[in-house]
């Protein structure tokens, strides 16, 4: 069952991490998959579930857990973490590594070996229908997950892309009831249904949820419907029902919502469900369960086409087992030490788990106007799930660099939600959820990455005409003023942004500068999608549009140098500390300096040249004793802070601006530095949340030795690789990146050659990820300071004069 199906037991909890002198692998491994640790990132805020789920699987099938000792509230993100004591359930969707509560959770099932004598609803029954467990007694691999809970039951999961399989074995001689609770999705419902027909031995139902990341009253609201059926293989009893704090013992039927109430868990009392009892079962009970977010009908038809009548767990995990190979093994890696093989394969696994596949096997899916459509002429799936301020860095160019038809499909599945949304692309969204979570505009570097990275088969033209007006015409939405900071329209304040070229202080958005400079970097994708259309006239007026953000470079804005920073309508500039918070989103003013990722010759010659760029850039990664500053473990999000924070996204691409600097050691050194800190093969080796895979996605690029950074374009910035030899294949080309000399302290380039001949810039051009081709490095564990040094090898930097 590979590596990481045998138990973890207590040396999971060790961070074991990566050592110079531990034994390599020879070959790229037959079995990718047995490299995995689904556990990593299951706590330090990683925010992951190591539950059983395909790439892009619209089924993950993984626990729910009772609250982390010390907190009310159960864990809500993701169902799962790995210091919390207790099951709750097992249910059939979530989201990986998203920070918010309310990623899921739909339709637990939970066994039990206890009389259900009362409505689990009531207060007093929160703990008599859950369950302790051991991490020695729990183990996961890609599409499986098993555990035997303190009760006595052993649980054993596994998933198709649309259905969940679950085997559940009671101990002799004790109750064998199975909860079934439609309405206890994470943070609640607002209604839900429950079916039980033992004569067919199935159950069915629905649940009406919502409510991601609900902070404010207006956000507690559903957005869709789940309808699931599960079909049992043996006989059961009827158990009964409950309807809020009345139990029905014998009835077959139950309806009713949590309802949402305070953020974020839904309040006690309310909810329905069912349970069925297997009195007498001499073997292990067996569940199919097909879901869609269509109706009953499409769940069926999910289940027959996934799993039929008479598949068995073996099969269903033997199918995921091989479908994750397949899958992780478009990277082939030789080299590296055990440690370094598993975060790589286990960071490639989390980065193709999103988007998620939401249309049924007959193309129906319910869209933003909860009218039922059918994919178009372009697609093979409708996805869901758009982490956008997260994955436009460089996680969705990841999935479409190996699966260009997803990354097609994900494209049109964008607009395609937009067109039923009122031309609104929200910038985060959940199921068929606009929810208007986070900050700025992420769908044209999005869409424009997928372009770039060869998924081109979804509707170029009308996803440019629908960004292009979204650009440049504001809508109701994007005029309001005042309300919650995450509002829904696509670009709130784009009327002050067109007029004054810079969003003010008091703008109607969750950090104004922060929101400022996520603006340029979304005009600059729209450019480049006018680019790959045709449109010169609209490229130019973008590439201006993208500069916009020198008007909040205050160039006396401390002692220490110019800074981006908020400013007042009228044109003055507020008070000032670099590590102030105020302004921006997750992170300081120190830390936003730097995300020009477009133009970051731009900065340097605002800052008065490469000279001052590069002490400044030194100063903000280097402690007084000269040592690389990557994260700050006191601080998450960095906020408050002047030094880098790795482990979230506004600073993951400052590292990689030293390649402008003709100084691109610093580069390789500071990545790998990272790459040896904060990942590593341990329950908490992820820094702060996954996001959706957009983190994991970082490690993969920066340990194959390169980066996107540009915001909707192709070409790749170059670190170093961490392995001997890595292979990418993907339709219609094989990339291999050849390490010699590579190791864990060995992060430094020496030489390079792309296709045998000798290449001294510091970055690759789009056409090599059309083309392919092999680089060969040559590494060393000391610094060449002047290979990619030279001004004619440093990258593009593309400001509003560029071509």
């Amino acid at each position: 069952m590979g590596k990481f199906a045998s138990r973890i037991g207590l040396l999971g909890l060790l961070a074991i991490g990566t050592a110079a002198g531990a034994q390599e692998a020879d070959n790229a491994p037959r079995d990718p998959a047995g490299e995995v640790n689904t556990f990593i990132g299951t706590t330090n805020e990683g925010k992951n579930f190591p539950g059983a789920v395909l790439p892009y699987g619209m089924v993950a099938f993984s626990p729910e857990q009772v609250a982390m000792p010390g907190s009310k509230w159960p864990v809500l993100s993701n169902g799962y973490e790995w210091n919390a004591t207790g099951m709750k359930g097992f249910s059939l969707t979530h989201m990986m590594g998203a920070g918010c509560a309310g990623s899921g959770g739909d339709i637990p099932f939970m066994p039990v070996t206890v009389n259900v004598d009362r409505s689990p609803e009531l207060s007093v029954s929160q703990t008599a229908f859950t369950s302790g467990f051991s991490h020695a007694d729990e183990s996961a691999s890609p599409g499986a997950y098993s555990v035997k809970m303190k009760n006595g039951v052993q649980v054993d999961l596994s998933a198709t892309q649309r259905t969940g399989f679950a085997r559940f074995t009671w101990p002799a001689g004790r109750f064998a009831n199975l909860l079934i609770r439609p309405s206890a999705s994470e943070v609640g419902s607002s209604d839900a249904h429950i079916e039980i027909d033992a004569a067919t031995r199935t159950v069915k139902g629905w649940v009406t949820s919502g409510n991601f990341c609900g902070q404010s009253p207006e956000k507690r609201r559903s957005y869709y419907t789940l309808h699931f059926v599960a079909e049992f293989d043996q006989a059961f009893q009827v158990g009964g029902t409950w309807e809020n704090e009345v139990l029905k013992a014998g009835a077959t039927s139950a309806s009713g919502g949590t309802s949402y109430g305070d953020y974020p868990a839904p309040p006690l009392g309310k909810g329905s469900g069912g349970w069925i009892s297997f009195r007498g079962a001499k073997k292990p009970v067996d569940v199919r369960i097909g879901i869609s977010y269509v109706d009953e009908a499409g769940a069926r038809a999910n289940l027959a086409a996934e799993s039929p009548a008479g598949t068995t767990l073996e099969q269903v995990r033997k199918q995921a087992r091989d479908i994750w190979n397949a899958q992780l093994g478009k990277i082939a890696i030789e080299g590296g030490t055990p440690d370094e093989r598993t975060v790589f394969y286990t960071a490639l696994y989390h980065s193709v788990i999103h988007p998620t596949i939401y249309s049924d096997v007959d193309g129906r899916y319910t869209g933003f106007d909860k009218q039922v459509h059918s994919v178009s002429k372009f697609q093979k799936a409708q996805y869901a799930n758009f982490s956008g301020w997260d994955v436009y860095r460089s996680q969705v160019q990841l999935v479409t660099l190996l699966d260009p038809q997803v990354g097609s499909d994900f494209a049109q599945s964008l607009l395609n939600q937009a067109d039923q949304n009122g031309g609104v692309w929200d910038r985060w969204t959940h199921i068929t959820g606009a929810t208007g979570v986070m900050n700025g505009d992420p769908s044209p570097p999005s869409v424009a990455a997928i372009h770039a990275f060869g998924g081109d088969k979804f509707d170029l033209k009308s996803a440019y005409a629908s960004l292009l007006k979204a650009a440049t015409v504001p809508t109701a939405l994007d005029v309001k003023r005042g309300g919650q900071r995450n509002g829904y329209g696509q670009r709130p304040g784009l009327d002050q942004w067109l007029k004054l070229h810079y969003l003010p202080a008091d703008a109607a958005v969750w950090g104004a500068a922060a929101t400022t400079l996520e603006y340029a970097a979304a005009d600059f994708g729209v450019g480049e999608l006018a680019r790959r259309v045709g449109d010169t006239a609209n490229v130019r007026k973008f590439r201006e549009r993208a500069g916009w953000w020198r008007n909040l470079y205050n160039p006396k804005a401390s002692p220490k140098g110019g800074y981006i920073q908020l400013r007042n309508a009228d044109g003055s500039w507020p008070d000032f500390e670099p590590g102030t918070g105020e302004g921006f989103v997750e992170g300081s003013a120190a830390q936003y300096l730097w995300m020009i990722p477009h133009d970051p010759v731009g900065l340097f010659e605002m800052m008065g040249g490469r000279e001052t760029a590069t002490a400044r850039l030194d100063a903000y990664f280097k402690d007084e004793k000269g040592n690389w500053i990557i994260t700050d473990p006191e601080t998450k999000e960095g906020a408050g802070k002047e030094h880098p924070e790795l482990g979230n996204e506004p600073s993951i691409g400052d590292p990689w601006l030293y390649n402008f600097l003709g100084q691109p050691w610093k580069t390789q050194a500071i990545v790998r530095t990272a790459l040896n800190q904060i990942w590593t093969n341990s329950p908490g080796g992820i820094s702060g949340n996954d996001d959706l895979g957009q983190m994991s996605s970082w490690y993969v690029f920066s340990a194959l030795g390169m980066y996107p950074l540009y915001p909707g374009r192709g070409e790749l910035i170059l670190g170093s690789p961490l392995f001997r030899k890595a292979v990418v294949s993907r339709p219609g080309a094989t990339i291999t990146i050849l390490g010699n000399g590579a190791g864990t302290n060995a992060p430094y380039v020496q030489s390079l050659t792309y296709n045998g001949k000798p290449w001294s810039k510091s970055w690759l051009p789009e056409s090599f990820l059309a083309k392919g081709g092999t680089l060969g490095f040559e590494l060393s564990d000391k610094p060449n300071t002047s290979w990619g040094a030279a001004d004619k090898d440093l990258p593009p930097s593309f400001g509003p004069k560029s071509k």
